[in-house]
């Protein structure tokens, strides 16, 4: 995005005041005061734009990517599995997504309290989509200046036709949007071919339109109404932040007392301080707060107005960095304390999920046995005069390729199994075997006997064997 011009506001023959209307005396809670976000370039905003981009065309591109005869991010609800390039995670393996949950949890915690909100500034998928809705208005409603004036403009053909293409471009950003998203969940060459042949499912459709608007709402109308009203990450951050947290600071040591001036003034004898009051930092701010007002909750952290400000100061010849990103600490000329109890503690509980989310998915089983007793019975004597139990094995193949399994029993001597013990079982397949074992009441020292089923395959060459625990019972 191209920042407006601004080089006829720092003419050395007139006064850098540019006079808008004072954002600290507007009601920002009020969702109808539209903010109209000017365009900057800086190393934070190009910072941001480039993080922006990278999290889209990961976005876009995940579901394309092939992993053998499948996509290789793609949750199966299904079939409930979810897919993530070799890792396959059942049902019986949530607890790896509830790792997955609680890192992703803590590495927000440690983040913010060190870096603050970066993540609402840089990576939140509502700033992404904001900003790119903001683009496509820059490029076809003009600059901020502009987009003002024909909001304020009666009805003509130039605004009709603005607009009208300035909405056509955010509901397309939106549905190829909605149509990426769903194709984490339905494979996306079945969801591109089956929704445009209209032979797709009305659950595909609901959820594409759903997910249209939704984002067609969120990032074309809503904007900063969802970070300030709707989002529960602005209200619970405050309390990770403390005095050694990078936010965006004003200086107002520095700043103080602001006011307009020449560029070769002699601020010093003015009174003033660096400040020069342009009010740039409030127009590029996309949550439309006024940094110079301490830290707010509001701020998403994005730099926008560091960058605004930087450009001005550079101007007036001026030192950068009076708004820049600092702790309260510095701000307040107290040494800056990196690691702190809280930091630390986040920290070692982020190490610790990641270890045991890596060692929980290098162990995952690629078989499981759960094992249901028949308890209509307890146990029988057949007409051979063994003693028989039976039992309900059920064996899911968790690969992706037919493995054949054999099932025998430990804690028994010289039973019988009554039923198949070797089976083969296909991708993915659950596979229910009512079988029963039988032994001699000799060989049965106790009316209760601890064994152990054991089921055993052979997968990439290495030998896997499960088992589970029961009970065999007997008079």
């Amino acid at each position: 995005m191209n920042p407006e011009s601004n080089n006829k506001d720092y003419s050395t023959s007139t006064r850098i005041k540019i006079h808008q209307p004072d954002a600290s005396k507007a009601d920002r809670f009020n969702p109808r005061n539209r903010i109209y976000v000017r365009a900057i370039d800086g190393l934070w905003s190009s910072l941001r734009r480039r993080m922006g981009w990278v999290a889209m065309l990961l976005f876009l591109s995940l579901p394309w990517i092939p992993w053998g005869n499948r996509q290789a991010v793609w949750f199966h609800l299904a079939e409930q599995k979810f897919h993530v390039f070799g890792l396959t995670i059942w049902p019986q393996d949530l607890t790896l997504l509830a790792a997955l949950f609680m890192i992703a949890a803590f590495a927000l915690f440690f983040i913010t309290t060190y870096l603050g909100r970066v993540w609402c500034g840089y990576t939140c998928p509502q700033t992404v989509w904001t900003f790119m809705f903001i683009w496509f208005e820059e490029k076809l409603e003009g600059a901020r200046n502009k987009r003002i004036k024909l909001d304020q403009m009666p009805w003509s053909f130039d605004k009709v036709w603005r607009k009208t293409a300035k909405h056509i471009a955010w509901l397309s950003l939106s549905f190829l949007t909605a149509m990426t998203f769903v194709s984490y969940f339905v494979p996306s060459r079945e969801v591109y071919i089956d929704v445009f042949t209209l032979n797709a499912s009305g659950g595909v459709y609901f959820w594409v339109i759903f997910f249209t608007l939704a984002t067609y709402g969120n990032a074309g109308w809503m904007r900063e109404i969802m970070c300030l009203h709707m989002c529960p990450y602005a209200r619970f951050q405050s309390a990770m932040f403390d005095k050694n947290t990078f936010i965006v600071g004003y200086d107002s040591q520095r700043g103080e007392k602001r006011g307009p001036r020449a560029r070769k003034a002699d601020s010093k004898e003015l009174g003033l301080g660096d400040c020069i009051d342009c009010d740039l930092c409030v127009q590029v701010c996309p949550t439309g707060i006024d940094i110079r007002n301490g830290l707010q909750y509001e701020c998403i952290n994005c730099g926008a107005c560091i960058d605004a400000c930087d450009q001005t100061m550079e101007r007036m010849g001026y030192p950068l960095g009076l708004i820049s990103y600092t702790t309260e600490n510095k701000l307040e000329g107290i040494k800056q304390k990196v690691l702190r109890p809280k930091l630390v503690g986040y920290g070692v509980v982020l190490i610790v999920m990641i270890l045991v989310f890596i060692y929980a998915s290098a162990t995952i089983a690629p078989v499981r046995m759960d094992i249901i007793r028949d308890r209509n019975q307890l146990y029988r004597e057949n007409n051979q005069g063994l003693i028989e139990n039976t039992f309900t094995l059920k064996i899911l193949n968790k690969t992706e390729q037919a493995h054949e399994y054999t099932m025998s029993v430990e804690g028994l001597n010289n039973y019988k199994w009554y039923g198949p013990n070797t089976v083969t079982i296909m991708a993915g397949e659950v596979l229910t075997l009512p079988i029963s074992v039988g032994v001699d009441p000799v060989e049965l020292s106790r009316s209760v006997t601890d064994i152990e089923i054991k089921v055993k395959t052979v997968i990439d060459g290495k030998d896997i064997e499960v088992e589970q625990e029961s009970r065999f019972f007997g008079p």
